[in-house]
């Protein structure tokens, strides 16, 4: 460091030992992304978005090196995910009208996110001689209205599993539990009995599990936690601390869940797109709808600033025509003028 400007001074070039290893750098990043503590989802997530690249660098009849990491292949492998990538290519549980020509912008920029922290990380250690991502902006999204399910429309889909069956139990415990908790997918999957407080109506989610890597405290309904109560008497046959699992006792994980989740949208006839993080959606914005606090919401959510959480909050169209008949500042101007005329003739 250059004490004079502030800057990283460098002197000496990289040793040369040929060409650099791509996977070599990879290990080097994620070794030390581990001893970070980078949760164990983020590190498959690097994982699966680097063996994307590696895939892409392979059809390009390339070396697995970092000097085939230009910006020019870089910009390459973009256009290449939004114009000729399909969508779910090899995945056995999707049908063919799903697996569509062409990733949305919002999947290519979160593909990109990870490959722009490695090689980040990778330019900052001198492992590289300079960062290909410098250069790449990312993919302008389209600012779309998320749509949210109504409270019938949730009420519907909490209908749809066979409560008589274990599985069709853990779906509608769960459920409930993301739209009474407001978790996160993996924060509920990962819940163990130990975490919950049956006396104080408290479940506590570990740093481990939070995406914040901050632990939190949500409180839950006495109605969901007598859910939750039953359903661990239900795993009583398995040897497990998990309250969330399969029918052969392993915690289950977030793709089966959202398999699951989508199964029961359809057998519900619910028209819009139903996925885990939009129960999180619909029940900050019920929250907000029934008169609670945005800043009590926040904590809810586990967002310290309350810009955030307008993010997953989308009051509906009925909501805010409500408040604008109930407010409208146009009361206070035409007062007794708005009166039903008589009209004579």
């Amino acid at each position: 460091m250059d004490k004079r400007i502030g800057r990283r001074y460098k002197n000496t070039r990289r040793s040369g030992k040929g060409p650099a290893s791509l996977d070599d750098l990879y290990d080097t990043f994620v070794t030390a992304k581990i001893a970070e503590g980078v949760s164990a989802r983020t590190i498959e997530t690097y994982e699966e978005n680097y063996r994307f690249l590696c895939d892409y660098i392979a059809l390009e009849g390339l070396p697995r090196e970092f000097d085939s990491v230009t910006t020019d292949l870089l910009r390459s492998y973009i256009n290449w995910m939004l114009t000729k990538k399909r969508k779910w290519e090899g995945h056995a549980h999707k049908s063919e009208d799903e697996k569509t020509v062409g990733l949305s912008p919002v999947t290519v920029n979160t593909r990109l996110k990870g490959l722009r922290t490695m090689f980040t990380f990778l330019y900052a250690e001198d492992e590289i001689p300079y960062n290909p991502f410098d250069k790449i902006k990312p993919v302008k999204e389209p600012e779309q209205e998320i749509e949210i399910m109504t409270a019938e429309q949730m009420e519907r889909i909490l209908k749809s599993p066979d409560r008589k069956t274990y599985a069709g139990f853990r779906d509608f415990v769960f459920m409930n539990v993301l739209i009474d908790g407001f978790f996160r997918i993996n924060e509920a999957l990962k819940i163990r009995e130990s975490d919950i407080n049956f006396e104080t109506g408290l479940v506590t989610i570990p740093a481990v599990n939070a995406k914040s890597r901050k632990s939190k405290t949500v409180p839950l309904s006495r109605g969901t936690l007598k859910l939750l109560r039953d359903l661990i008497a239900d795993n009583a046959d398995f040897e497990t601390d998990y309250v969330f699992l399969t029918n052969y006792g392993d915690n289950i994980s977030d793709d089966r869940m959202r398999d699951r989740i989508k199964q029961h949208a359809r057998k519900a006839n619910i028209d819009v797109r139903v996925y885990p993080h939009l129960f999180r959606h619909s029940a900050a914005t019920l929250y907000l709808e029934n008169g609670g606090e945005i800043r009590f919401l926040a904590e809810l959510l586990g967002h310290a600033d309350l810009r955030m959480v307008l993010r997953y909050t989308h009051l509906s169209k009925k909501a805010v025509s409500e408040m604008h008949v109930k407010y409208s500042p146009i009361h206070n101007v035409t007062g007794k003028l708005s009166k039903e005329r008589r009209i004579m003739r």
